[in-house]
């Protein structure tokens, strides 16, 4: 049996807002839109086209309560700069228990989905990938 991941789903009251957010924050385009499913892809053209899982955005009639059993883990080139790109698009830092040793940052969105923005790779880590 083959699998492919297709997508990730995120729940929501109201998924055109957070969908558009979602698609501001990572630079990603919607490519179908209704009132109950909103779904974002990586921008056409790009390495992540047809190869990243798309996101769909659905909507539910709960809303979220409790930390997600699952959450997406973002690595960045500057960790400080996207941050703070972040929070001036309305997400906010959480604590899940993380501690202060942590690389990461974890943050919410408007919605309230944790996610996580990841130290940036350092040179000697990249050089790595580049040989990969």
């Amino acid at each position: 049996m083959t699998l492919r991941w297709q997508n990730i789903g995120f729940d929501s009251t109201e998924p055109r807002p957070i969908a558009r957010w979602w698609a501001d924050f990572l630079g990603w385009r919607i490519t179908s839109e209704d009132e109950d499913e909103i779904v974002l892809e990586p921008p056409e053209g790009t390495p992540e086209d047809g190869l990243s899982p798309d996101m769909i955005f659905t909507r539910v009639p709960e809303t979220k309560t409790v930390k997600n059993r699952i959450h997406l883990d973002l690595r960045p080139d500057d960790q400080a700069a996207e941050v703070a790109r972040a929070e001036s698009m309305g997400a906010t830092r959480v604590d899940v228990g993380q501690g202060d040793e942590v690389t990461w940052v974890v943050m919410a969105d408007p919605d309230g989905n944790e996610f996580c923005i990841l130290r940036a790779f350092n040179a000697e880590e990249l050089a790595e990938i580049a040989k990969d």
